[in-house]
């Protein structure tokens, strides 16, 4: 029994001087993060240097993702990134940072009502759909109703052809669906039953 006890004894000792569960030391590398924020941050702050501060917070953010407090300033950066895109009628890219924002934090208020916004104003009207003729380019539908939202297209490899389906949502609050062949508009339908990605999920491949 002693025996027992002794050999009981030794691994807890052996497991507490090997450190157990070891914790990373990422303290300097955080600061040297924070140190970037100052520049990014300050009134006279160029493109470069908030860009070079938003690498920085995501290369740590991936290297470190239990950091809970990288992770809300990391969110923080994609909404400022998002809402000055937005602003810049880029609705399409901000999108995509509203949606990377609720893939981390699903219930993110401020992330939920930008995509909301951003998705209103890409809607399109009967009038716009009605503008668009068959043999049209995707260039040229793209100028009358704007690129598709991220993740609303269907690409469809046939032997003979292939087909692109893009997708919007009209004003009446349904889905148009727009249909190429090969790069080329050959149908287009006011309100489509296709499904695609919810609004709140982050866009995927399809």
């Amino acid at each position: 029994m002693k025996d027992v006890r002794r050999s009981i004894l030794f691994v807890a000792i052996l497991t507490a001087s090997c450190g157990g569960t070891k914790s990373i030391d990422n303290s300097s590398e955080w600061l040297q993060v924070l140190g970037r924020k100052k520049a990014a941050q300050s009134a006279n702050a160029s493109p470069h240097q908030k860009q070079a501060y938003a690498d920085s917070l995501a290369a740590f953010v991936t290297r470190y993702p239990t950091h809970s407090r990288a992770r809300e300033v990391y969110r923080h950066v994609q909404l400022d990134f998002a809402t000055e895109l937005a602003a810049l009628g880029r609705d399409q890219d901000a999108i995509r940072f509203y949606r990377a924002v609720l893939n981390d934090d699903p219930h993110n208020r401020e992330a939920l009502s930008g995509l909301a916004a951003a998705v209103d104003r890409l809607t399109v009207t009967r009038q716009k759909l009605l503008a668009l003729e068959k043999g049209m380019s995707q260039r040229e539908v793209a100028k009358i109703l704007g690129k598709p939202i991220p993740g609303w297209t269907a690409t469809t490899e046939r032997p003979d052809c292939t087909i692109e389906a893009w997708y919007y949502r009209t004003s009446d609050h349904g889905v148009a669906g727009i249909y190429f062949r090969d790069g080329t508009l050959f149908a287009a339908e006011a309100n489509s039953h296709e499904k695609v990605v919810p609004l709140t999920l982050p866009a995927e491949s399809r």
